[in-house]
């Protein structure tokens, strides 16, 4: 008898036209495949089941999130090798009919019974109505960030900051050139935010989605401003009032659990919105940069720090990843950087600096990964098995997507410039004094 592995490999390799670029380990202990490569466990026929109900990308991933596939190796070397297969497949034609039919019977003669198990609880659940409505963002925030401030310690180390860090030296992505710590990248992030701000003592700051409240603290400390931190997770805000208050900035600093549509104590002198666009929606973006534009004073600055996805030819066919909208980021949408500035310009702002740190974030992401996988045991405790393993190949494929220029980040600095004309901002906004 063909042993299962042989026999997987076989289909799967006739499925998509191409040699595997992997091992495959099956669940009967027999190996397949390029002796050396990183090795994909298939440890239970259910896997298959998965697939065959939800080919692609969704089915991979509730096989990974139960635990009924995993990889042995260097999980970067085989996210590398498997995502011109899995990930980067457009335009490739898929077998004839008859053809999938044999593959089909294939994989279900391997599968074993049908029907295919539920998907793992870890996936996003009870979504209805419209994107973005008050309710659903306050659903998809809390299955975001409401899985443990312990978790979160682990994976984001003693900062709690949860957006790019700003690194030194001369690396363009990888592990390589700097030799600074995570917790001093965070640091001078915070204090970049600040300084293109251009904060000063008592000027107000609105720090829209403040996290566990690292800016906050760090712009009330260094900068001697008061601050209005807002968010939708209630664990984000318990752990970032705790902090304020160790650090003696009670009076400083007001973390509230709401929304920023409902702020309505302005005007601010400065706003900053770091890591919480992408929660925003294409179809909310210039609610949202209304709203900044009318909470902040003439003259006032506003740092927007988002994530962004490349142009599509035809962006009507733009499709949120399938693995991130159901266990990352429910509802969760990037946008070329370009439409962001149209938006903001719509608005009324005044764009001054775009400053992309995409290689920034692929080193913040190894560190993340590094962090997490220090710790499997003591992260699957306290967050779940399934859990532990969506954050460890999330952050692992995301490094990679930063490091190949699939996606970016960016930095915009924008003005409500007044009718004078007199932005505020000196003649090299560069230097940030």
């Amino acid at each position: 008898m063909v042993q299962a592995a042989a026999r997987l490999l076989g289909s799967v390799e006739r499925a998509l036209g191409v040699p595997l670029p992997v091992r495959v380990r099956a669940w009967d202990g027999s190996e397949a495949g390029p002796v050396g490569a990183p090795t994909v466990v298939v440890r239970h026929r259910r896997a298959l089941r998965r697939l065959l109900w939800k080919p692609g990308e969704l089915g991979l991933a509730r096989a990974w999130v139960a635990g009924e596939i995993d990889v042995e190796g260097d999980l970067y070397e085989a996210l590398e090798r498997l995502a011109p297969l899995v990930w980067e497949r457009d335009g490739v034609p898929a077998p004839p009919p008859a053809e999938r039919l044999r593959l089909g019977r294939e994989l279900l003669a391997l599968a074993g019974p049908l029907p295919p198990p539920p998907p793992p609880r870890e996936e996003v659940r009870g979504r209805t109505g419209l994107r973005h409505t008050l309710h659903r963002d306050r659903h998809a925030i809390s299955h975001h960030y409401d899985v443990g401030n312990d978790f979160y310690a682990l994976v984001l180390g003693p900062s709690m900051v949860y957006s790019c860090a700003y690194w030194d030296g001369e690396g363009t992505g990888g592990e390589g050139g700097t030799t600074t710590t995570l917790e001093e990248a965070q640091r001078a992030k915070l204090d970049l935010v600040c300084r293109k701000l251009g904060l000063r003592p008592d000027m107000r700051l609105l720090d829209v989605g403040c996290g566990w409240g690292a800016l906050a603290t760090h712009a009330a400390r260094e900068y001697g401003v008061r601050v209005t931190g807002v968010t939708l997770s209630r664990e984000q805000a318990g752990h970032a009032r705790k902090r304020v208050a160790e650090a003696g900035l009670t009076d400083r600093v007001d973390i509230r659990v709401q929304d920023y549509r409902h702020v309505d104590d302005g005007p601010y002198d400065a706003i900053a919105s770091v890591g919480m666009a992408e929660h925003v929606g294409a179809a909310r973006y210039r609610l949202y940069a209304d709203r900044l534009y009318s909470l902040l004073r003439p003259g006032g600055r506003l740092l927007n720090h988002q994530i962004a996805r490349r142009p599509e030819t035809d962006e009507e066919a733009y499709r949120v990843d399938p693995f991130i909208d159901a266990y990352v980021f429910p509802d969760g949408e990037l946008a070329p950087v370009g439409r962001t500035v149209t938006i903001l310009e719509e608005a009324g702002f005044e764009v001054r600096d775009l400053e992309s740190i995409r290689e920034h974030y692929a080193l913040t992401l190894r560190r993340w990964v590094a962090n997490l996988e220090s710790d499997l045991p003591g992260a699957a405790r306290l967050a779940g098995p399934g859990r532990a393993r969506v954050w460890r190949l999330y952050m692992a494929a995301s490094a990679l997507a930063f490091e190949r220029n699939r996606i970016g980040v960016n930095q915009v600095l924008a003005v409500r410039t007044p009718e004078s004309g007199a932005s505020g901002l000196p003649l090299r906004t560069r230097e940030w004094r």
